[in-house]
């Protein structure tokens, strides 16, 4: 199997599995930073047996503090989740979500960095699946509790590369690492700062919107693409990658869309909000 088809599921292909019988989880990620909650959406229609899961409260530990604005779950408590969405052992996993593969992004890494086999997430989400003349349900979905296991208890040190504060601050300063910075422009130059206290970037980072990584239609870019977006940010084939963004969410995308191209970045989970809530590290403002 290519990098490609290991990261991501085309809606033909999912209905291909679905038409066959064979066994599929399918999780529902629906979220955004307008809408965090997406059950509602998700009652309305869903694809056939998908479980909702909850970005905030399943994704997320807010209990831990200094870690940004969505710290990671342990992974006793990941386990425990995935269990009650019925993922098993042997058993691919689909994940989805209706805004531009933020969700599902951070689904899958979380997943996939815990031990899951098997993630992968639907190219072009929900709307890919409608257009492509899929049905939808409604309601909840109960499923029968899975048994998947699931090893680091430290997501911050999972099967995934993460980044401390001091290895992103320190590479991207130094030049060692290609620091990735997946938010968009405004907020990257520090016109404005709609979420965080403070406005700006980690120094020495570059600009590389998440959004940018996928076509108008959700979908995300081919590897030449992707390629041209590192090339013309500086970044050299055989550099390391490194992403981060206002919390660790959307930095996923360009994590899930360097796999699918067979490149590996490690990602900083706290991102912006862990970085701008220590009032000593020093913030840049503007294109660089």
């Amino acid at each position: 199997m290519n990098p490609r088809d290991k990261v991501l599921i085309t809606a033909t292909e999912l209905a291909e599995l679905l038409r066959a019988g064979d066994p599929v989880t399918i999780l529902d990620a629906r979220w955004s930073l307008d809408a965090p909650d997406g059950h509602q959406a998700y009652l309305q229609g869903h694809l056939p047996g998908a479980v909702y899961v909850s970005l905030e409260d399943e994704l997320s530990d807010r209990a831990v503090t200094g870690r940004g604005r969505h710290p990671l779950p342990t992974g006793r408590n990941l386990e425990a989740a995935a269990r009650r969405w019925g993922v098993r052992r042997n058993t691919p996993v689909v994940v989805y979500d209706d805004w531009n593969r933020a969700a599902s992004a951070r689904l899958w890494w979380l997943l996939s960095t815990s031990g899951a086999a098997g993630v992968r997430i639907l190219d072009g989400g929900l709307s890919a699946w409608t257009a492509n003349g899929g049905v939808l349900q409604a309601g909840e979905v109960s499923p029968e509790p899975g048994n998947v296991t699931l090893l680091p208890e430290d997501l911050y040190d999972g099967l995934r590369p993460t980044l401390t504060a001091d290895e992103a601050g320190d590479g991207a300063g130094s030049g060692t690492l290609a620091l990735l910075d997946a938010r968009a422009p405004e907020r990257f130059r520090g016109d404005g700062e709609p979420v965080d206290a403070v406005a700006g970037h980690i120094p020495g980072a570059k600009n590389l919107p998440f959004t940018a990584l996928l076509h108008a239609d959700g979908t995300f870019l081919p590897d030449a693409a992707v390629a041209r977006l590192l090339a013309d940010r500086g970044v050299g084939a055989d550099d390391a990658v490194g992403a981060y963004c206002g919390s660790g969410i959307s930095a996923t995308v360009i994590v899930a869309a360097l796999a699918a191209a067979g490149r590996s970045a490690a990602m900083f989970p706290g991102s912006w909000s862990q970085w701008s809530s220590d009032p000593s590290r020093p913030v840049a403002r503007g294109e660089d």
